[in-house]
């Protein structure tokens, strides 16, 4: 999905920076972060500030997931989850606000889910680490519109993405039935909306939850 999004606005002649565990080939450079590191996050934007890079928009697409019952749910695979979809989506706001600051104003993306609106079965520990994105971005958006800096999440249904491996196409329709849209949205749905949240005329909007395909 974070590289669906980066592509969007390197077609739009937009200087984009992305972010990966493990640096890929592509139409814009990489560099390589484990969020679930504070440590690490902090290197990354060192290296950007020695560039004298200004940062317009942060958008916060990584994250993991793992089907398990709630009661069965390994402690390992529960803390991994939490780290990188939780811990990595406020070491990242940590870090760049300064630098959206620093460039007087922007937008900052987080990613949550419709697991969380929908409660879905087997996906608690996922569920309650974007609930956690999705309280922490509404509080940081409140700490950052003074500084003109606008804080939302895109919250999508089943996408064709490395998350939904494993998942079956009738657990997928089950969700989508859910949708108030019942259909199956693409990765550049979600772009569309990540596009108006970071245009600058959307800069009223801000604290919000947009669910694709609506709940």
């Amino acid at each position: 999905m974070g590289r669906a999004i980066a592509e969007r606005f390197v077609e739009q002649g937009r200087e984009v920076v992305g972010l990966a565990r493990t640096p890929a080939d592509a139409p814009f450079e990489v560099l390589g972060v484990d969020v679930a590191s504070e440590a690490s996050v902090k290197d990354v934007v060192r290296i950007l500030r020695g560039r004298g890079v200004s940062v317009e928009a942060l958008v916060n697409a990584a994250g993991i997931a793992s089907m398990n019952l709630a009661v069965m749910a390994p402690a390992s695979s529960v803390r991994r989850i939490v780290e990188t979809n939780l811990l990595g989506t406020v070491f990242m706001c940590q870090a760049f606000a300064p630098l959206l600051i620093r460039a007087g104003g922007g937008s900052i993306v987080n990613f949550s889910t419709i697991a969380v609106a929908l409660g879905l079965q087997g996906e608690s520990a996922y569920a309650a680490s974007k609930a956690g994105v999705e309280t922490f971005s509404r509080t940081l958006a409140r700490e950052l519109a003074g500084h003109g800096i606008t804080v939302n999440c895109v919250a999508p249904g089943p996408i064709a993405t490395d998350l939904l491996k494993g998942v079956s196409e009738d657990q997928i329709d089950k969700i989508t039935d859910r949708q108030i849209i019942q259909r199956r949205f693409t990765a550049a749905d979600v772009c569309d909306v990540v596009e108006v949240l970071l245009d600058p005329r959307s800069k009223s909007l801000t604290g919000q939850v947009l669910h694709v395909g609506g709940v």
